[in-house]
């Protein structure tokens, strides 16, 4: 994992995500998914590609079941992108590079 990609959880979420200067393209997976593993490369590419203009993140859906059902989430892999503390796009699945991208300079 890149290490510009950052651990989301229920105890940082408001901090990281919601109270953030920055768009926030948070990825909610886990460990099981197929999908999530094969979208964990375009992920890594996003948030380096990204340094400084949008803050890249994941949520563990088992460790976190809270926030998940707090944002609907009900499939795996499922991007929400955040501006000002509020769900500006959702994505689902494993999508291209270039689709989540669009999403991102729409915001930035």
């Amino acid at each position: 994992m890149s290490q510009n990609v950052k651990e989301f959880n229920e105890s940082n979420f408001k901090n990281e995500v919601l109270d953030s200067s920055i768009p926030v393209l948070v990825d909610f997976w886990a460990e099981w998914c197929g999908p999530c593993k094969l979208l964990l490369p375009t992920i890594d590419e996003i948030a380096d590609n990204y340094l400084h203009q949008v803050s890249v993140g994941k949520v563990n859906v088992d460790n976190n079941s809270s926030l998940a059902m707090n944002y609907g989430i009900r499939g795996i892999p499922n991007l929400l992108i955040f501006k000002n503390g509020e769900v500006q796009k959702q994505i689902v699945g494993n999508v291209s590079k270039v689709e989540i991208s669009e999403a991102l300079d729409e915001l930035i």
